[in-house]
C-alpha cells in the first residue's frame, strides 16, 4: 500500500485507506470501554468514592446482591429504553458500552484484591479516575454514537430546552442521592472524580482525535490543538 505523509500548519496527514481507518476506530472503541471498566474497578477497590452512575450501581449491587457489573450493564439498557420516547437513536458505540463495561469491570474486580491503607488506595484512585479520562477520550473519539446515559442527556435536552448543563447535573445529583441511600460509596474520590473527569476528558479526545480530512486522509497528529476537537 503506497503511504504518504505530509506537514501543514501543525498537522500530519496520513493517507489511509478506508479498511484501516475503521480498523483504528473500531480497535479505540473496545479498548475504550474494556479501560473505563477496568478504571471503574480501580475506584471500586480504593473505596474512597465512585463516579455518580456508579454509586447507585454499587447501592443497587448491594441490595441485590448482583455484581456490579451486572447491575451496570441493566441500568444501561434500562436507560437505553428510554430514548425511545426521546426519539433517540443508538449506534454501535452505544451497544457496545452497554455490553462491555459491565463486564470489564466485573473482570477487573475479580482479578483485584481489597485495598487496605492509604498507600494503596489513594493511588488506585487517581489511577481510576486518569484511566478514565483516558478511557472516554478512546471511546468517544472513535465516534460510534454516545453511551446509553449520555444520550439521555442530550436526548432530554432536545425535547425539552433546558441547557445540557443542567440536565446533566440534575441527573448526577440524582443518581448519587439514590446511590448513597442505598448503600453506594460517596467520598473523595467522587469530588475529585466530579473537578477533573471534563479537562481530563478534553484532553484525551485531542490525543485520540481521529478526524477525517477534505482530501481523504486522517489527522493522526496535531500541535497544539485549540478548542473542541470532537463534536458528536
Amino acid at each position: 500500500m503506497r503511504r504518504s505523509t505530509s506537514t501543514t500548519g501543525g498537522h500530519i496527514l496520513a493517507r489511509n485507506s478506508p479498511r484501516r481507518h475503521l480498523t483504528r476506530r473500531l480497535f479505540q472503541l473496545y479498548a475504550g470501554l474494556a479501560l473505563y471498566g477496568a478504571s471503574s474497578a480501580l475506584l471500586v477497590r480504593s473505596g474512597l468514592g465512585l463516579e455518580p452512575w456508579n454509586v447507585l450501581h454499587q447501592g443497587l449491587s448491594e441490595r441485590t446482591g448482583l455484581s456490579m457489573g451486572v447491575v451496570l450493564t441493566a441500568v444501561g439498557a434500562a436507560v437505553l429504553l428510554l430514548w425511545i420516547p426521546l426519539r433517540q437513536r443508538p449506534g454501535l458505540g452505544t451497544v457496545s458500552n452497554v455490553l462491555m463495561i459491565g463486564a470489564a469491570m466485573d473482570a477487573t474486580l475479580s482479578a483485584l484484591p481489597e485495598a487496605h491503607g492509604a498507600a494503596v488506595r489513594l493511588p488506585l484512585m487517581a489511577a481510576g479516575i486518569v484511566l478514565n479520562g483516558a478511557a472516554t477520550g478512546l471511546y468517544i473519539a472513535a465516534r460510534f454514537g454516545p453511551g446509553p446515559r449520555d444520550g439521555l442527556m442530550t436526548g432530554l435536552h432536545r425535547r425539552t430546552g433546558v441547557s445540557v448543563r443542567v440536565v446533566r447535573t440534575a441527573i448526577e445529583v440524582s443518581v448519587v442521592a439514590t446511590g448513597f441511600v442505598l448503600g453506594g460509596t460517596v467520598g473523595v474520590g467522587t469530588l475529585l472524580y466530579a473537578v477533573t473527569i471534563g479537562p481530563l476528558a478534553q484532553l484525551f479526545l485531542r490525543v485520540f482525535a481521529v478526524s477525517p480530512t477534505p482530501d481523504g486522509g486522517t489527522v493522526v497528529a496535531a500541535g497544539r490543538p485549540r478548542g473542541a476537537i470532537l463534536r458528536p
